[in-house]
């Protein structure tokens, strides 16, 4: 069966696995996830996170998790832009989460980026999701 919306199927696995306090989570790997996961582990919000060959040539994409004192680090994880309404913004109009405290994922023509990022460079984009 195809996934419709796979970015959404990513957040929603994190989710899951920090309601059980899982320390990793494992998926289909793709670019997109694998840029999404560098935004978040520069960002702070997961320990490392890593690529590795599985059966027939599919590749899984693990993430282990980061918690602080027993809770997720990651509060809230939405997604903004969806396959039925995808949501652009200009760089003046990329969301503050959380005024400054949150991170919004944002995939520009010069790649996926932090909101903080997209700002500095002075680049727009589609924002995929935010991060608190």
């Amino acid at each position: 069966m195809t996934m419709t919306d796979p970015i959404a199927d990513m957040l929603t696995r994190i989710r899951n696995a920090h309601k059980i306090s899982a320390s990793s989570v494992s998926m289909p790997h793709s670019k997109m996830k694998e840029s999404i996961a560098s935004v978040l582990l520069e960002e702070g919000y997961i320990k490392a996170f890593s690529s590795e060959e599985g059966e027939s040539n599919k590749s899984n994409l693990n993430i282990e998790l980061k918690y602080f004192d027993g809770k997720p680090v990651i509060e809230k994880l939405d997604r903004v832009s969806r396959p039925g309404l995808r949501i652009y913004k200009q760089t003046s109009e990329i969301p503050r989460v959380m005024r400054g405290l949150g991170v919004a994922i944002v995939s520009t023509s010069a790649g996926v980026m932090s909101d903080r990022k997209a700002r500095e460079i002075g680049q727009g984009g589609e924002v995929l999701c935010v991060v608190s």
